[in-house]
């Protein structure tokens, strides 16, 4: 189980939607769709508007991923670089990227895929199983507990972790 600081602000977050496997030739090589890179600003503006300041934003390295990362940092008016770290990967270990993330500082970002974002989640609050994102979905875990979902296909925040 991860140990939090009463501090500690974790913002977990799914990639925006994506082109078709097809389109980009192949998984790992996909990048936004305008409809995923337009769910990214939404997401911005409400994580925003929840006064959410990262210290650090980290990525998995794969492109739909950075994308997203990049776009919520413009709309954050972040001015680090996104961290691209190989643990935030879909096949990644959950308890490898939750102690890169407890490393990484009191506010942070992190955008990556599924199933991986579902297992950190799981992991971190010490649960069994935690419900899978959507596409540009943050769940926040606060001083160790959920405290709110941002949800761009809603265009809104909702109490806690909501499917």
């Amino acid at each position: 189980m991860f140990r939090y600081d009463a501090v500690v602000r974790i913002y977990l977050i799914r990639h925006a939607e994506a082109v078709s496997e097809d389109e980009a030739g192949s998984d790992r090589d996909r990048w936004l769709s305008l409809r995923g890179r337009e769910a990214s600003r939404v997401l911005g503006r409400l994580l925003r508007e929840q006064a959410v300041v990262p210290d650090v934003i980290l990525s998995s390295p794969l492109p739909r991923a950075v994308q997203t990362a990049e776009l919520l940092a413009t709309s954050l008016d972040y001015l680090g670089t996104v961290t691209a770290l190989r643990c935030l990967e879909p096949a990644a270990h959950p308890r490898v990227a939750t102690a890169a993330i407890s490393a990484a500082g009191s506010a942070v970002i992190v955008v990556t895929h599924e199933p991986v974002i579902s297992a950190i989640g799981a992991f971190m609050l010490g649960i069994p199983a935690f419900p899978q994102f959507r596409t540009a979905q943050c769940c926040a875990i606060e001083g160790g507990k959920p405290t709110f979902t941002a949800r761009a296909d809603l265009g809104q925040i909702l109490p806690l972790f909501v499917e």
